[in-house]
C-alpha cells in the first residue's frame, strides 16, 4: 500500500508567519490529497492564544481532506514559567493542550501506517542542558522512557505498516546551519534507529533535507513557512510517499513571484527495514509447529 504524507514544520504563527504562503498552501490542501498531514512543531512563535488559535485553525481547514497529526516544538512551551523544575510541566505546555489536546506526542494509524511522536521540546531541561545561552529553551533531547514508548508503539504493529516517527528538532545536522537540533544527538540517533523507525519527519532548522540515518531510516526535515527560512532560501515544505519498497521525498519550493508551491527536488530511497520485517515473518511461519 502506498501512503501520502504532507509533511510541515515551523509555521510559526504570529509575527513571522509568511500568511501568503499559508493561505497558498491552504488553497492546494484538496488537490494534494495525503493520506494524513504532519505538522512536526512550532506551530507559534511564542506561544500566545492568537498564535495557537491561528494554528488550530489551520489544522481544522487541513482536517477537511486528511487526518492531522501535530507535535509541539519548542516554540510551543512556555519554558519561562517553571525552568529545571521537575515534575512542573504542566504550566509549560497549558496553552498548546488547550487548543491540541493533552496528549503531547501522540499516535496516529492510518492504512498502510503507524504514525507516533516523541517529544523532543523540553524548555529549559536538564536532559538538554548546554553553555550556550542562545540554546538554553533551543535544543530538545529524547529522554530514554521516550524512545522506549515509540519502540513498543512500533513493535505491536503489524509487519506490513510503515513505521513513521515524528519529532521536532532536526536529527541531522542541517546542511548550512551546521547544528545538530538535539543534544546527545550520538544516542538519539542510536535510541530511533532501535525504536524500528522507517522513516523519521522533523524541522526545526528551517531548511528543508532529505537523507538516511545509519543508512536504513529515512529522514525528512521540512523547512519553514515563515519569514526566516535559513540562508535566505525559498520556503519549502515536503510531500512524503511511501511505497512498499521505497521512499521518495519531494520538496515543494515556494515561487514568491507566481505565490505558488511547485514541486522541484524529489529523492528516492529504498526500504531496507521494511524487507527485513518480512523476512522475519516469513522465518517464522515457515518454521514447523511445536
Amino acid at each position: 500500500m502506498t501512503v501520502q504524507l504532507l509533511h510541515l514544520a515551523d509555521l510559526h504563527f504570529g509575527g513571522l508567519a509568511d500568511i501568503r504562503q499559508i493561505e497558498a498552501l491552504e488553497g492546494m490542501l484538496p488537490d494534494l490529497r495525503p493520506d494524513a498531514t504532519v505538522i512536526a512543531g512550532d506551530l507559534s512563535q511564542r506561544a500566545r492564544h492568537g498564535e495557537l488559535q491561528r494554528a488550530r485553525a489551520f489544522a481544522s481547514l487541513a482536517r477537511a481532506t486528511a487526518p492531522v497529526y501535530v507535535i509541539p516544538g519548542n516554540h510551543d512551551v512556555e519554558w519561562w514559567w517553571r525552568p529545571l523544575i521537575p515534575f512542573a510541566k504542566d504550566p509549560l505546555y497549558g496553552k498548546y493542550r488547550r487548543y491540541f489536546g493533552d496528549d503531547l506526542a501522540p499516535t496516529l494509524a492510518i492504512p498502510g501506517a503507524v504514525i507516533a511522536g516523541a517529544l523532543s521540546s523540553h524548555g529549559v531541561a536538564w536532559g538538554s542542558l548546554t553553555t550556550t545561552l542562545r540554546d538554553l529553551a533551543v535544543k530538545g533531547h529524547l529522554p530514554k522512557q521516550e524512545m522506549e514508548r515509540v519502540r513498543q508503539v512500533f513493535a505491536a504493529a503489524s509487519p506490513e505498516v510503515t513505521r513513521v516517527l515524528v519529532v521536532h528538532h532536526n536529527v541531522l545536522r542541517g546542511e548550512i546551519s551546521r547544528r545538530m537540533g538535539l543534544s546527545r544527538w550520538r544516542t538519539a540517533q542510536r535510541r530511533i534507529v532501535e525504536s524500528g523507525a522507517d522513516v523519521v519527519l522533523c524541522g526545526h532548522d528551517h531548511q528543508e533535507g532529505a537523507d538516511l540515518l545509519g543508512g536504513r531510516v529515512v529522514v525528512s526535515t521540512a523547512g519553514t513557512l515563515c519569514t526566516r527560512s535559513r540562508g535566505g532560501r525559498p520556503s519549502c515544505f515536503n510531500f512524503v510517499t511511501i511505497e512498499p519498497t521505497a521512499v521518495q521525498v519531494t520538496f515543494f519550493r515556494w515561487e514568491a513571484e507566481r505565490g505558488k508551491f511547485r514541486p522541484s527536488d524529489t529523492f528516492a530511497f529504498a526500504r531496507p527495514q521494511a524487507a527485513e520485517r518480512w523476512d522475519s515473518v516469513s522465518v517464522r511461519l515457515a518454521q514447523p509447529a511445536g
